[in-house]
Parts: C-alpha cells; structure tokens; sequence
C-alpha cells in the first residue's frame, strides 16, 4: 500500500493544529475527503449543474446521466439486484427512517414485535421507539456477552411469529464487533419477520454484498465512506419496495396528481420526492472509484494492520490502565478502537489529545443503551481509515501515555 500517495490524495490532512500536524482518528463519524470526490462534486455545480427528472434539455439530461450513473455504480458496489433497489437519501439514518416509517405504516399492527440490539446507534433504534409510540409495536432487545458479540441463544426468545422486523447492526459503531447478519436473517426469515442492517460502519471498511447479507434492507452513509455529506443510500428487495407507501409527499414521486387523487411512481422515484443531491451522489460515485482503486483487500490488510499494532502498544505501554471493548480478534470486527483509561473521562482524553492534534471521539457514541450494558458514562473511540499511518497510532499511544501519567500525580 502506498500510504504516502494515498495520503497526498487527502488536502485535510496537511493541516495543522497547535503547531502539530493533524491525526484524524475520527474516520467512524465522518472520513475526510480524496480530491478526486472533491472535484467531483465541484465539477458538477460548474459543468452539469440542472435539475433532474424535469427538463428536455440537454443540459438536464446530462444531470440525469450524472446522477443515474451514481445510481448504477452503487448498485454494482453493493451487489444490488438492479439500481431500481437503490434509493438516495441524505443518510442511513434517513434510510433507516423511511423503512420504519413505510413497513410500519404497511406491515405493523398493534402487538407485532420489533426484535433490535443493545448496540445498534439510536438511528436504528429511536425509529422503532416512535412506532411503538405511535402504533403500539411491542420493543424487544438482543443482549451481547461481555465479549462483545450479540448473545446466540437470545434470538431464540425473541423471534417468534409476532416478529415482524429484526433490525440490526452489521458493525457496532461502539465495540467494532461484525455481526453474522446472513445467520440472524436467516432465522429471522424462518419467523417470517423482515431484516433491516445498518452498514454505516461496515461498508467503508468491508466489501458488502447485500445479496449475500441475506438481508431486506441495508442502510450506509456516503459520508464515512470517502464520500460527501447528505448523501447516502438504502437498498431494499424490489419486490418488497414495490409494496411500501411513500416516505414523504411532493415533487417527481407522483404518476398523477388531480384534486381528489394520486398515484405514485415506481421505486426508486416513489421515495425521492423533491431535488436529490445530485452532486452529493456523483461526488459518492467518485469515492466509490477511490475505494476500487485501492482494493478492498488491501484497505482491509492495512486496517487490521493498524488495529493489531493499536493493542499490542496499548499492552505493552499501558497494561491494566486501558481497556478495550469489542472483540479481541481483528478478523471478528472492524479497526475502531473505543477504550477506557483509568481515572481518566472520555472527554478529558479527547481533549488533551486535541492539545496534541489528535482528533478522537468522546462520548456515548449516539449508543446509550449499550453505554448502560457495558455500565461507563461514555467512552473515547479512536477510529482510522484507508488513509491513518502507523506513526498516527504511535503518537496516540504516546500521548495516552503523558494522558495516564498526569492524572497519576
């Protein structure tokens, strides 16, 4: 891996705080941005800039290919069936919005169950709670083992014929664990319930298949996978979205309109109501090329690198004073690393680290049910990418070590 060319690709990552160079180790909330992704987006505005699904003209016709383009090459990406499955929203948690909005609406009565987890990221859960709320859904939660991993044997009470919709992680955005989504579907599609995955935090850093995934729905983000804010994706069975009502009501979502009736257009139109960001989906469009020329192999190979490296210097230099949580095994999770050092808060590390230009989260990682379970107020997470160095997580490590030292005294 040619990591100095790779880093020459970023132009934030030249910068500098306090007179130090940056270390961005905050990948998991949002990467930084290659050039190519950049020029991408800004080309558009420059060259293609038209409204799409609207106008005759060759230059909003070029805008459709653009955005279509986007459209084919994430299908390609995900596995998809055909781009009719993929749907643009501005993020997985729009996506993940508009399935418990549309299945609730089409397929949830009173009484029917929604089986979720104690690690899910409150995108893919506070949904759920507000059907409960408003359409009386009973709530049930998968439990982890101390380890980390969901607990097997707590499918088996919860999945039953009142089961209507397992909506789970594929990796926790807290403990880096990746669930075996394909096995969970399975058995949910025996109980005759759907399968919701949240891949946020997995289809940056592994190649996702949603095919194979065995999955209804998949839900990720653009923007922690190279690509630009607002955007994202949701990916359903085409069968399934054909029957699902509208997210939301307005323009190019519509077959006809009169005063006392509509009717809507096919998927993916049916859940694009109003101007898409366009040049959000051609700018992902170039990220995922970024992420091709590299090769998932070798983003995976370097990720585990960087994770092995990250425990071995914690364990070396800091012993018992860190822990950290989530799977041991690099092959059982993804790279992100969220720890707890002795009589140190999350948020003291975090910014004494910043002192040093690092930039890690502090915090409940949008997670706090699963900050309950694992009974901390919160955690500090270090989480890097395609582009991190060995160096960077060195120079974490050391300042832990000043960190540790400091409040020792």
């Amino acid at each position: 891996m040619d990591l100095e060319r790779i880093r020459g690709e970023f132009p934030i990552l030249q910068r500098t705080f306090h007179g130090k160079p940056l270390v961005y180790l905050d990948s998991a909330a949002t990467s930084q941005k290659p050039r190519s992704v950049i020029d991408a987006e800004s080309r558009f505005y420059t060259h293609d800039n038209a409204n799409v699904r609207r106008g005759v003209y060759a230059l909003s016709q070029e805008a459709d290919a653009c955005y279509e383009q986007a459209r084919e090459h994430l299908a390609r990406f995900i596995g998809a069936g055909s781009a009719e499955e993929v749907i643009f929203v501005r993020g997985a948690t729009e996506a993940l919005n508009l399935v418990a909005a549309t299945v609730g609406e089409a397929r949830l009565a009173r009484g029917d169950r929604v089986v979720t987890t104690v690690m899910e990221h409150h995108s893919n859960l506070v949904p759920w709670q507000r059907l409960r709320e408003t359409r009386g859904i009973d709530l049930e939660f998968v439990d982890i083992a101390d380890d980390g991993r969901l607990r097997d044997d707590e499918w088996d009470r919860c999945l039953d014929r009142k089961t209507g919709v397992v909506a789970v992680t594929h990796a926790s955005n807290v403990l880096g664990t990746v669930n075996p989504v394909r096995e969970i579907a399975e058995r949910a599609h025996d109980a005759g319930a759907l399968v919701v995955v949240d891949a946020a935090q997995s289809a940056p850093h592994l190649p996702l298949d949603v095919t194979r995934l065995g999955a209804d729905f998949v839900a990720l983000s653009g923007h922690k996978m190279l690509g630009p804010m607002g955007i994202g994706a949701l990916w359903g069975r085409a069968e399934l979205l054909r029957t699902l009502p509208p997210y939301m009501g307005g323009g190019e979502m519509i077959r006809e309109v009169h005063q006392q009736s509509v009717t809507f257009a096919d998927p993916p139109a049916r859940f694009e109501a109003g101007t898409p960001n366009v040049a959000g989906a051609v700018g992902l469009d170039a990220a995922l090329s970024f992420i091709e020329r590299v090769g998932w192999e070798t983003i995976v190979d370097h990720e585990r690198a960087l994770y092995r490296l990250a425990r071995r210097e914690f364990a070396d230099r800091l012993g018992a004073s860190i822990r950290v949580f989530g799977p041991e095994g690099p092959e059982e999770r993804v790279g992100l690393l969220s720890f707890a050092l002795e009589g140190v808060h999350p948020h003291d590390i975090a910014s004494l680290l910043d002192a040093d230009a690092i930039a890690v989260r502090a915090g409940h990682h949008c997670a706090q049910p699963l900050m309950d379970r694992l009974k901390v107020p919160a955690l500090a997470r270090a989480s890097p990418y395609l582009y991190t160095t060995p160096e960077e997580i060195r120079s974490l490590v050391d300042s832990l070590v000043r960190i540790r030292t400091l409040f020792a005294r």
